[in-house]
């Protein structure tokens, strides 16, 4: 069986599957992780249908976010560390959805170092935590629909859909590179995978009364 479970802010994805398999006793997986700062749509099988996730795991998806300005973290999220300071250009002056359209389509995009990607088996986040950086291959990603916003003087908001795979995280920074400064995701939460959205979510305590009637 497939379910459409609602992740929490600070939870990770694993700590879901971890509370699911409590519930059921059965093998569960999810079809793709989601930051622990982030919150939304988590896809998981359960049972035989774990082989179904390769698929899922494949579809687009939709985010929302907020973007602060003006500060770089090292995991380009506000769990981070600040990195870099640099001033904001005036927003009010510049055509945000000119902006929202230079990013329309395929791109390739290179994985964060702070990120559950693999290689050579190792995930990437562990690396970076040792303060080891190592190559990544940039992958074709692409941005189906992009919107932006002005959230308050120096916060951007913007709604994503894009393809499988994709880094909200790093198109942030793009777009902050865009016009001239820098910034990091504050806020980001996953409102669609495929045909699942966050309205018909379950929480893990609905999940569980589900479950057992």
């Amino acid at each position: 069986m497939i379910y459409n479970l609602y992740k929490p802010k600070s939870y990770t994805s694993f700590s879901i599957v971890k509370q699911v398999k409590k519930i059921t006793s059965e093998k569960v997986g999810h079809s793709g992780t989601l930051d622990p700062f982030a919150d939304g749509v988590l896809i998981l099988g359960i049972g035989k249908s774990t082989k179904k996730l390769s698929e899922i795991i494949e579809y687009d998806k939709r985010y929302r976010g907020l973007i602060k300005l003006g500060e770089k973290t090292d995991t380009k999220d506000l769990t981070g560390t600040v990195i870099e300071k640099k001033d904001i250009p005036e927003i009010k002056d510049i055509d945000l959805d000119a902006l929202a359209k230079l990013f329309i389509g395929k791109h390739m995009q290179k994985p964060p170092m702070y990120s559950a990607r693999k290689i050579n088996g190792v995930r990437l986040y562990k690396l970076a935590r040792k303060n080891i950086s190592v190559d990544r291959n940039p992958k074709e990603i692409e941005i189906k629909d992009l919107s932006c916003s002005l959230y308050n003087k120096d916060t951007l908001s913007i709604e994503v859909e894009c393809s499988s795979g994709t880094y909200i995280r790093v198109l942030a920074e793009d777009i902050c590179s865009e016009i001239e400064t820098v910034g990091h995701l504050v806020e980001l939460t996953r409102t669609k995978v495929g045909p699942f959205e966050i309205k018909e979510s379950l929480t893990v305590e609905k999940f569980e009364e589900k479950w057992k009637s």
